[in-house]
């Protein structure tokens, strides 16, 4: 009679594992990948140290909430890596969903890559979400290797010659390089992408630039003059006609203040060039302030966001 049961067993057993070997093979492949995701193993030059009040960088690449999500979307993309796989842990059941509701928020994603450098910001991103909790995220990057090196090069050149030894002081340092960018861009109106306008390429070979090719220049200067900065975009209003505005804050003596080099280059009615310092190293005050006259959306944005432009800041 055992003779007869235990085969009678063996064969139970190996059905069994037949119509579950899916399910037992993603739970191999999770544990045997799982200990290969404990950090981003390549990080590029453009890698930025800096946390924020919105996100942080982390090593820790198994999520539990959606704080812990957006810490990894944050260093995945702030590290410049192309492909990145993590998982979702069983206990935190609403992870899938979570992850796929993210990477379909292009507004939230926005807001995250304007913490990184422009050079590490991304076009698209693209994420590979499977049941079994194992998430695969491409990140497709803006800018080209071939203009990283042309814009770079420039920069450092022009930083050598504007930023002179006789200018210690930050406001000073800034405002040079304010001055520079203004004087040799004129508002893209047209925002022609043939001439990259909309990236830090426009205003620096083509002298053109609509208000994401401003930004991402100052961006490039101040990060290699050794500011913290950080992009900031206007929040969404739910008008399909309103495309939004950004522009840059930048980190002195410990404390964050707003320059917006568009508003500060208008586009004139009688065809004249114009330097205007209104939006120069402002805090938020001050932007509130300034913009008291004006019927515009452009300098409306989510503090739980940009929580380090806080209302009571003051300029040293």
């Amino acid at each position: 009679m055992k003779k007869i049961i235990v085969p009678f067993i063996c064969l139970i057993f190996i059905l069994i594992t037949l119509l579950n070997i899916d399910i037992f093979t993603d739970k191999i492949i999770f544990f045997l990948n799982k200990s290969n995701t404990t950090k981003v193993e390549i990080k590029n030059q453009y890698y930025k140290e800096s946390d924020y009040i919105f996100v942080k960088n982390t090593n820790n690449f198994t999520p539990y909430g959606i704080l812990d999500i957006l810490n990894i979307m944050y260093t995945i993309i702030n590290s410049g890596t192309n492909n990145f796989t993590f998982y979702c842990p069983k206990e935190y059941a609403d992870c899938v969903n979570d992850i796929k509701d993210l990477t379909k928020d292009k507004s939230l994603l926005t807001h995250l890559n304007n913490f990184v450098h422009p050079f590490n910001s991304f076009s698209s991103i693209e994420a590979s979400i499977a049941d079994s909790g194992e998430i695969i995220i491409k990140v497709n990057y803006l800018y080209t290797s071939e203009d990283i090196v042309l814009i770079e090069n420039k920069v450092k050149e022009l930083i050598s010659s504007l930023i002179t030894s006789d200018l210690t002081d930050d406001y000073e340092k800034i405002k040079v390089i304010h001055d520079y960018i203004i004087n040799n861009t004129k508002y893209d109106v047209d925002n022609n992408d043939n001439l990259k306008s909309y990236l830090a390429y426009g205003p620096l070979f083509n002298n053109v630039a609509t208000c994401n090719g401003y930004t991402d220049l100052m961006a490039i200067f101040l990060t290699l003059m050794g500011y913290d900065n950080y992009k900031v975009a206007t929040t969404e209003n739910g008008n399909n006609n309103y495309e939004g505005h950004i522009w840059n804050a930048v980190k002195i003596n410990d404390e964050w203040f707003h320059l917006d080099l568009t508003w500060d280059d208008p586009v004139s009615s009688d065809g004249k060039d114009y330097l205007y310092h209104k939006y120069f190293l402002i805090n938020t005050e001050e932007l509130i302030t300034a913009d008291s006259n004006i019927t515009s959306n452009d300098h409306v944005f989510d503090k739980t966001i940009y929580g380090e432009l806080k209302i009571n800041n003051s300029k040293k």
